[in-house]
């Protein structure tokens, strides 16, 4: 089993906003796997089946600084480890559009990730990051990912979000390794990312 966790806040207020780029990730997972995202808890949540592998999809734990806690009861909850963890969030250091896989790493200053490395107690889980990009050099980073995303911004990253899935096919059955070698490119240039 696996469980990929989309960061994000909760509410109709923040759902189109930059800092729920991986909520949207898990929706469109869900939806391409005939899933169906329900609340319980304080998550959407799904079951899903994805050629052998059972997936537990979960967004919006709890609001994006005190995630951490949810993301360690629901991994005690399936008796899972954080080697069967995927986490999708936004990424500032990205460009819009962009895509790229780790298998660790520190937070980046992304509060949300920095309370789920507290809470696991860890770095070593992997993730799937999309970019959004950086805020204008007068616009605070905070204001900026709890911004609702324009349409410009969406018709670029719309097509990241669906090749996020992409990855997420490629990792839950070929391993990171893989799926790193073949969604860490560029795509105009096609040259690898460091």
């Amino acid at each position: 089993m696996r469980l990929i966790v989309g960061l994000g806040n909760p509410g109709a207020a923040y759902a189109q906003t930059r800092h729920n780029a991986g909520v949207w990730v898990v929706e469109r997972a869900a939806a391409r796997w005939a899933g169906r995202l329900v609340r319980r808890g304080k998550a959407q949540r799904a079951s899903v089946r994805h050629g052998s592998q059972l997936i537990e999809l979960a967004g919006t734990l709890d609001f994006m600084n005190v995630t951490g806690a949810p993301l360690k009861g629901l991994l005690r909850e399936y008796q899972l480890t954080t080697d069967d963890l995927i986490l999708v969030h936004d990424d500032l250091d990205l460009e819009p559009g962009r895509l790229r896989i780790k298998q660790a790493g520190g937070h980046g200053g992304h509060n949300g990730m920095k309370s789920v490395i507290d809470a696991l107690g860890t770095a070593q889980f992997v993730r799937v990051k999309i970019g959004i990009g950086r805020p204008a050099p007068s616009q605070d980073s905070a204001d900026y990912v709890l911004e609702t995303v324009t349409k410009e911004e969406m018709e670029v990253i719309e097509p990241c979000l669906e090749r996020a899935v992409d990855a997420l096919e490629v990792l839950i059955h070929r391993g990171t390794e893989p799926a790193m070698n073949q969604f860490n490119v560029r795509e105009r240039g096609n040259d690898t990312e460091e």
